[in-house]
């Protein structure tokens, strides 16, 4: 599945001075057909009530699907999210979460990845579904 072959190292150098960075990101996991990054729940992701911000865990969401787009592409060509949704299913609290992104499919103008978040105890919290637009060209 993956044309680029970056190891997790060159993935979170990538993410330096990025809010991926920012909010704590980091990837951790590529296997032959999936990509796995966690995020700390923490004062930089979490909402006033002290649970996971919902964009927080999008943000891991698109960042995973985005980056695994890219490793799904070749030459000069950049992925772009168009379109995410989010189904929260429960609260994390505090530790690590963990996102693990799969595709659903790899055309060669749009992608469609699944991120299934789960907390530190492996239960489901959020599931999203990312569409990607595959450009030909880099955006700089």
């Amino acid at each position: 599945m993956w044309k680029r072959h970056k190891t997790l190292a060159e993935l979170n150098q990538m993410s330096k001075g990025t809010m991926i960075e920012h909010v704590g990101i980091v990837y951790t996991l590529q296997t032959k057909d999936s990509l796995e990054a966690t995020m700390p729940v923490d004062h930089r992701t979490i909402q006033p009530f002290g649970l996971l911000h919902g964009g927080a865990s999008v943000v891991l969401a698109e960042t995973i699907g985005s980056v695994a787009g890219y490793l799904c592409t070749e030459g000069e060509a950049q992925v772009v999210g168009i379109d995410i949704n989010a189904n929260h299913i429960r609260a994390a609290k505090q530790g690590i979460v963990r996102g693990v992104c799969t595709a659903i499919h790899l055309g060669r103008s749009h992608q469609v990845w699944e991120i299934k978040i789960y907390d530190d105890a492996d239960r489901l919290c959020c599931i999203s579904r990312l569409t990607t637009a595959v450009l030909d060209k880099k955006l700089r």
